[in-house]
C-alpha cells in the first residue's frame, strides 16, 4: 500500500507539472525534457524521502529513491537510466522493470529468477535469465546494483531472513563469476517482507520467492552527468 501511495503521488505531481508547462517545453529536446523531469521528480521524491524513508523505509524501492540527485544532473542520469531500462526489458521480457526517480527497480520473480521451496540454489532457468542480463550490466558499468532476496511466508522469520540473504548472495556470486565487478553489488535479505502475491496459494508463494534489484548511479556516473550538464 505504501509503495502504491508513493507511485501515485509522484505520477500525479509529474503529470500536473507536465500539463501546466507543456507550452514551455514542447520545443525542448530530449535532454532538456529529461532535465526538467529530473528537477521536478527530485523535489517531489526528496519530500517523500523525508516523510517515508526517514522512518525506516527499506527494499529496492527505497534504495532507488534514496539515490535521487535532482535538477539538470538528475535529468541527464534519468536519460541514461531510460536507455538501460529499455535494454533490460528487451533482453528479459519476463522481468518487471520500473523506472523510479533516477534509478531502476527490477523484479526477477517466478518467470525470471526463481527458487525452489526452501532452496537458495539458482535453477538452470534462473541462470539462463541472468545470462541475458549480464550483457546489459556490462554495457552500463557506471551503476551500483543492490540485490534483495525474498521468501514466501512459510517457516520461521529468522530462518526466512537467512534464506533470503542466501538467495541474494547466490545471484551476486553468479554475476561476479560471469565477469561483473563485485564492488558494484550489495546484498540484503528481506525475508518474507513485502510480498507481491498472496502467500495462501502455491502460485503466490512461488512469486514471492524472488529477487529484486535497485540500480542507481555510481559516483562516476554522477560526476560525468555534472560535466555534461555544465556543472
Amino acid at each position: 500500500m505504501k509503495k502504491s501511495i508513493i507511485y501515485g503521488i509522484v505520477a500525479s505531481f509529474l503529470l500536473g507539472s507536465a500539463l501546466s508547462s507543456c507550452n514551455s517545453i514542447k520545443n525542448a529536446n530530449n535532454t532538456q525534457k529529461g532535465a526538467a523531469i529530473g528537477a521536478v521528480s527530485g523535489a517531489v521524491l526528496g519530500g517523500i524521502l523525508g516523510n517515508n524513508l526517514g522512518k525506516g523505509g527499506k527494499g529496492a524501492l527505497g534504495a532507488v529513491l534514496g539515490g535521487v540527485v535532482g535538477g539538470v544532473v538528475g535529468g541527464v542520469i534519468g536519460n541514461k537510466m531510460d536507455r538501460q531500462a529499455r535494454s533490460i526489458s528487451e533482453s528479459l521480457p519476463g522481468a518487471k522493470v520500473e523506472r523510479v526517480g533516477e534509478g531502476i527497480k527490477l523484479t526477477l520473480g517466478e518467470n525470471s529468477v526463481n527458487f525452489d521451496f526452501n532452496k537458495a540454489t539458482l535453477t538452470p532457468k534462473a541462470k539462463a535469465n541472468l545470462d541475458r542480463l549480464i550483457p546489459v550490466f556490462k554495457e552500463y558499468p557506471d551503476t551500483d546494483i543492490k540485490i534483495y532476496g525474498y521468501t514466501d511466508s512459510k517457516g520461521a522469520d529468522n530462518y526466512n531472513l537467512s534464506l533470503s540473504e542466501q538467495r541474494a548472495n547466490a545471484v551476486r556470486g553468479y554475476l561476479v563469476a560471469k565477469g561483473l565487478k563485485s564492488t558494484r553489488f550489495n546484498i540484503t535479505g528481506m525475508g518474507e517482507a513485502d510480498p507481491i502475491a498472496s502467500n495462501e496459494s502455491d502460485a503466490g508463494r512461488a512469486e514471492n520467492r524472488r529477487v529484486e534489484f535497485a540500480i542507481t548511479a555510481n559516483e562516476k556516473m554522477v560526476q560525468d552527468a555534472k560535466k555534461e550538464a555544465g556543472q
